[in-house]
């Protein structure tokens, strides 16, 4: 079980876990936290003009609601921003959005009461997600759009998914006897005025592309092995002499899965053997020898990303902040999304640079002017009238070429909303949204090139493969046949790509 209370820090690994949330009942907490309610509300019935509370929005931020409208003003805020359009977002990013706002509002500088932090608890708990269309956020102020859907549903309106349906929340609430809650001043706009949407988004994302990575690095030592590549650039001198952390477990992953090999060239060999050895370069080709530069910028870029995502989720990033230990009322700008768009567009960057390794290197391993005995498109059938994983190769091209496509920053692309009030925003959502959508096409990708791996195990021969390819193999041998005749691969694509995403091969 997760205690929520205002101390909470939490890793974004701990958000994959689907652990039952309790919010704090420590009497210290609860009064901590409706201190800060009490505060506002103090506040506004002296007729203290209060962004969101007892103003307009926005623009309109000039425009006075009296303390009497102020609940009005709540409810009207997630109305109007039921515009939500696009594909609908999955229960796991509904669930981790609630996870995150609750966070955040639990730090006790929001305002809001202590009854709107159990009622994110019993939607947690009670397994009710706001079904959520994935598009209309800007990422500032926040993400309005998608964030008025869960306020909606706290206040009873919309649609959830619960017990595997589409229901309405009215429906669900009746059924399980919860009274639709009624927001006090500040209170939606508290949940609306955060980064969950893109913070969920991006944490579900993170997870899928760690495993995609690995199993990379899985791929590439394959490639050492069948391409017959020379281990001198995994050793372990050649990245402490330029010792960044990612380069260097990269390469050390990629030597420690070419262990026992007979078919690489052990390091610094080719000295030896260069004039033996017929057709031999001194060295391999660029996306061989720097794939541990290529993917360990990767790997710390992933990193970085990681850090700004925790940061996020731990911190408080609505508008206006309320500090009631202090007496101050804080306008600001939190709800900037600034720090994850740049993450997710860094990391959008690091998937096509992915996809391009991925691509030429299948590229060489199918080629039969390239891939030293493999043969033409890895035919185990030489008739002339069989083509072997021609197809396959301009299959996993195109969808490099679709990675690679999706890689323009978002937050380039700042779009002035809202009569030039919101002049420049994060697009820290639409980051996310494109970063998600690079994954299925990574994980296809590798798919391809872990089935043409093991037909080239099966030209070389298995028993001189080291531990972790035989494994390997093995493992895509229960799934896929080989390739002796010309046949169908799309469904043998999608059942490596399901093991994929299960980590077999990481």
């Amino acid at each position: 079980m997760m205690i929520i209370d205002n101390t909470t820090q939490i890793s974004y690994k701990d958000f994959l876990q689907n652990r039952q949330i309790k919010v704090s009942e420590n009497p210290e907490f609860i009064d901590f936290i409706n201190a800060g309610h009490t505060f506002l509300i103090n506040n506004i019935r002296k007729g203290r003009p209060i962004y969101g509370v007892t103003t307009g929005y926005g623009e309109a931020g000039q425009n006075y609601a009296a303390f009497e409208e102020a609940e009005e003003l709540q409810k009207n805020l997630y109305s109007f921003h039921g515009c939500g359009v696009g594909k609908y977002l999955s229960k796991k990013i509904s669930r981790l959005m609630i996870t995150v706002r609750l966070i955040s509002l639990s730090k006790g500088k929001s305002g809001i009461s202590y009854d709107l932090l159990k009622r994110f608890e019993l939607l947690l708990n009670k397994e009710i997600y706001p079904r959520i269309p994935s598009q209309g956020s800007v990422g500032a102020s926040g993400d309005l759009t998608p964030l008025s859907y869960i306020a909606a549903v706290i206040a009873g309106e919309r649609e959830v998914y619960y017990k595997g349906e589409v229901r309405n929340t009215a429906d669900v609430y009746r059924e399980l006897d919860i009274e639709p809650y009624r927001f006090k001043p500040k209170e939606a706009l508290a949940i609306m005025n955060g980064t969950a949407t893109m913070s969920a988004i991006g944490i579900d994302s993170i997870d899928k592309f760690e495993t995609i990575l690995n199993t990379a690095e899985t791929f590439i030592a394959s490639i050492y092995e069948l391409l017959l590549c020379d281990t001198t650039p995994l050793e372990p001198f050649v990245h402490a002499s330029k010792p960044f952390a990612g380069q260097i477990t990269t390469a050390a992953n990629i030597l420690r899965k070419c262990q026992g090999s007979q078919l690489t060239h052990e390091a610094f060999s080719r000295y030896e053997n260069f004039h033996l050895e017929k057709e031999q370069n001194i060295q391999d080709r660029y996306s061989i020898r720097c794939a541990p530069q290529v993917l360990g910028v990767i790997r710390d870029n992933l990193e970085i990303a990681k850090k700004w995502i925790e940061t996020e989720i731990n911190g408080v990033n609505d508008n206006p902040l309320i500090d009631h230990i202090g007496g101050k009322i804080y306008t600001s700008g939190n709800f900037y999304g600034g720090y994850i768009a740049h993450a997710m567009d860094t990391m959008r960057i690091c998937a096509g640079n992915l996809a391009d390794i991925l691509d030429k290197e299948f590229a060489l391993l199918i080629d039969h002017k390239f891939n030293k005995g493999l043969g033409e498109s890895l035919k185990l059938n030489k008739k002339s009238t069989h083509h072997g994983f021609k197809a396959m190769q301009i299959t996993l091209s195109s969808l490099s070429a679709d990675v690679m496509i999706n890689s323009v920053p978002a937050s380039l692309n700042s779009r002035p909303t809202e009569s030039y009030n919101q002049d420049k925003v994060s697009m820290g959502t639409t980051a996310a949204l494109h970063f998600a959508e690079q994954i299925p096409n990574l994980t296809l990708m590798l798919s391809i090139a872990l089935i043409g791996a093991a037909q080239a195990v099966d030209i070389r021969g298995k028993e001189k493969c080291s531990p972790t390819l035989q494994k390997n193999y093995a493992t895509i041998r229960e799934k896929v046949e080989k390739l002796t005749e010309d046949r169908r691969m799309d469904f043998d694509i999608q059942k490596i790509a399901e093991m994929i995403k299960e980590g077999a091969f990481v």
